[in-house]
């Protein structure tokens, strides 16, 4: 699913002011334009940094969800998690992971534009090019906004699962167990898309701006940045992307929540037989 990721940073990157022939009109043009104009190849241009990124990030999803979870349940007196309870631990679990994402968020989207094929080669470069040239924090770019993507989408995500779940029939057999996942984890996964759509806008023109000394970026803050793209491009700018960010973020989310549930019950069930 990654070339869907590479067109929708393409579109979320054009700020309007690109020559006729290098407008992306859409995602399907995008799609066609990349591959004429650059080859099949650039569609995964940047790939490494993700592949690198998704077991630590879904790890601490999951991990963090988890333990946020029973802190927050211990420290409002709930036995069980509640709907306000799901909101916020997904919110505190999405706050944890951006800490680990934002160094690989920043390669892949520097790699993914356009621009970057005459300046970097490749996602080791980049990181040497970036230290280089902006310093080592500059690693961290885009912290702020990549804090508000993912507590928005977790929020959204993990709220929204625990809804689904309670709106369902309980599942008596593992097939159904499995359907019902897949239909909470999708549902969570488009709303937290909906959710947090803008951030992700902001986010990639942040990482994407090399930083200069005594220059201060046109995108900085994460909130600022947004009221600066309304205000110069429209409303709908802020969604821009957001067609192929639903494709692969809303069946993605259903797929996410099946493989987690059946690696945790596969490891219950080894601990169980192990006696331990």
């Amino acid at each position: 699913m990654y070339p869907l990721d590479v067109v929708k940073t393409r579109v979320q990157l054009q700020t309007g002011k690109a020559a006729a022939a290098d407008t992306y009109n859409g995602m399907f043009d995008c799609f066609s334009k990349i591959i004429r104009n650059e080859g099949f190849s650039r569609l995964y241009r940047g790939i490494t940094a993700p592949i690198l990124m998704e077991a630590p990030k879904r790890a601490t999803k999951f991990a963090a969800n988890d333990k946020w979870g029973k802190f927050y349940r211990e420290l409002f007196g709930q036995t069980q998690m509640t709907q306000s309870l799901s909101v916020l631990t997904g919110a505190s679990a999405g706050a944890t992971e951006s800490f680990v994402v934002v160094p690989f968020e920043l390669v892949k989207i520097r790699l993914q534009d356009k621009a970057s094929a005459g300046r970097y080669n490749g996602m080791i470069d980049v990181v040497l090019k970036t230290v280089r040239n902006e310093g080592i924090l500059a690693m961290y770019n885009g912290l702020e906004s990549t804090l508000w993507r993912h507590i928005l989408w977790n929020a959204g995500y993990f709220g929204c699962i625990f809804q689904v779940r309670q709106l369902i029939p309980k599942a008596e057999t593992k097939q159904g167990q499995m359907t019902n996942d897949i239909i909470a984890g999708s549902v969570g996964g488009t709303v937290g898309t909906i959710l947090n759509t803008p951030m992700d806008v902001v986010k990639s023109r942040i990482q994407n701006t090399v930083k200069v000394a005594g220059q201060t970026p046109k995108y900085n803050w994460a909130w600022p940045g947004i009221a600066t793209i309304a205000k110069e491009e429209g409303f709908g700018a802020l969604y821009k992307g957001f067609v192929p960010k639903v494709l692969r973020l809303g069946p993605g989310g259903g797929i996410l929540l099946v493989v987690y549930t059946g690696v945790m019950d596969f490891f219950r069930n080894m601990r169980e037989a192990k006696g331990l």
